[in-house]
């Protein structure tokens, strides 16, 4: 074995570009291969099959344009073409609704873009799509995510009579610099006040999300924000880190890099909202959510049934996600597919009776294995590589490369590693990803990501 001069220096690890791994293979690799007559097969077979499904709705919609945004959506002032769009995705429900028949949905999940921009007639039209073309089961999670700046009463109860139970709110950061830096002015009254609407109208389900490696963030202020979040004491917390990808979002080119932290303070910064959120009495979950100890998320931790996909961790088991709207993703026991980014070429699609599908992967050789151990290593920081190859018809050998690949980590005391069992001891949100790229035989071919950190 070779012996390391030094040991790695974790501010240089967390710079390196790895993915989120939100799936795996991740979306870089997916391919114009995958159309949506495939994908019209894999739903229909998924249909067949007797497991669950969920439902993810994109409306790409917002009022003006955060600075950071890494999302796929668009400026509207008005609101005849949410309306518009509405209407396309009304008729998305029933066509992919023709393939799997009526199925069961346990988790369905509005993203954005802005979704409550919808007019409440469309917001109705839609749910009522749902509930005509799916089985929504009684214990549904009906998820939607916020901005705090357009959380009204009247569009309060409209969500709630609808049967929407847990909301994400936006928060990002609640300094009035980092706020004008990032292009998105709220200040914590109106978090707070949605906070309570939301409550008030029987939706107590709340998740926030909080950023870091945010222009002229620092130690005080994201701590005081991170108190502030704390202080209205939602379920969940997502902390992420800006992903500064300005060749990808040119938007992002409003951010001045210089006042971005480099990697070694990414970390500072991040750690800071981490102890808060310690100290406050939430349970880390993985590399970037925290709950508290009651909540599902926390409990699915201690069961060992934590999950990962397109929307972070999650309790959602189900292998079909069938996913609606402009560039949308979705998933099937035979691989991902995602829908077309053009507006355009979706409309179009929708409206000649075809699924919208322009690119996806199918899962093939040694795919789901390997995203079964790199979603164990981001959940719980371990893996048993011997259990997972097991389960998937495997012979554990094929980690071994990848088990070497590990070496500087192992001497530098940070993972265990025992026969093919691997464990992350120390530093482990900064390294989880890292670790899980060693298992990832795509990476490289394809596709710029964001630092580990």
């Amino acid at each position: 074995m070779t012996v390391l001069k030094e040991p790695p220096r974790l501010e240089d690890l967390a710079a390196q570009p790895v993915p989120r791994y939100t799936s795996y293979p991740t979306a870089p690799h997916f391919s114009a291969d995958i159309d949506g007559e495939r994908h019209a097969d894999w739903l229909r077979q998924a249909g067949m099959a007797a497991g669950p499904a969920s439902v993810y709705l994109h409306v790409p919609f917002c009022r003006s344009m955060c600075h950071y945004c890494g999302c796929n959506t668009r400026v509207s002032r008005r609101d005849d073409p949410i309306r518009d769009y509405a209407r396309v995705l009304r008729d998305e429900i029933a066509l992919s609704a023709s393939l799997t028949g009526r199925m069961r949905v346990e988790h369905l999940h509005w993203g954005g873009g802005t979704p409550n921009l919808l007019p409440p007639d469309s917001f109705e039209m839609l749910v009522e799509a749902l509930d005509r073309h799916f089985d929504l089961a009684p214990a549904l999670e009906h998820a939607i995510e916020l901005d705090p700046r357009h959380v009204g009463e009247e569009n309060v109860r409209l969500l709630a009579r609808r049967g929407v139970n847990r909301a994400s709110l936006g928060v990002q950061d609640l300094h009035p610099a980092v706020q004008i830096a990032i292009g998105r002015v709220q200040p914590y009254e109106k978090v707070r006040v949605a906070a309570e609407r939301l409550r008030a109208a029987g939706i107590a389900a709340l998740n926030f999300d909080v950023m870091y490696g945010l222009p002229f963030q620092s130690v005080d202020t994201i701590r005081r924000t991170a108190e502030q979040v704390a202080g209205l004491a939602p379920d969940r917390i997502a902390l992420f880190g800006y992903a500064h990808v300005p060749w990808m979002k040119k938007h992002q080119r409003l951010i001045d890099e210089t006042a971005l932290p480099d990697a070694a303070q990414r970390m500072t910064l991040a750690r800071a909202a981490r102890q808060v959120f310690v100290e406050a009495g939430y349970v880390e979950i993985g590399i970037d959510h925290f709950a508290l100890p009651g909540d599902a998320m926390a409990q699915a931790l201690r069961d060992g049934a934590l999950r990962r996909n397109f929307q972070g961790y999650t309790t959602d088991s189900a292998e079909t996600l069938i996913g609606l709207g402009v560039s949308s993703i979705g998933r099937t026991p035979a691989g991902f597919v995602q829908n077309a980014s053009d507006e355009g070429a979706w409309r179009r699609a929708v409206a000649a009776g075809r699924l919208a599908s322009a690119r996806g992967k199918a899962f093939e050789g040694e795919d789901l294995v390997r995203a079964a151990a790199i979603e164990q290593l981001l959940c719980f920081f371990s893996v048993d590589l011997e259990a997972v190859a097991a389960a998937h018809g495997h012979d554990a050998s094929i980690f071994d490369a990848d088990i070497a690949s590990l070496a500087e980590f192992r001497q530098a005391g940070w993972l265990r590693i025992e026969a093919r069992k691997i464990s992350i001891d120390a530093h482990q949100w900064e390294l989880a990803r890292l670790v899980a790229s060693r298992f990832d035989t795509y990476l490289g071919r394809a596709g710029r990501h964001s630092a580990a950190v």
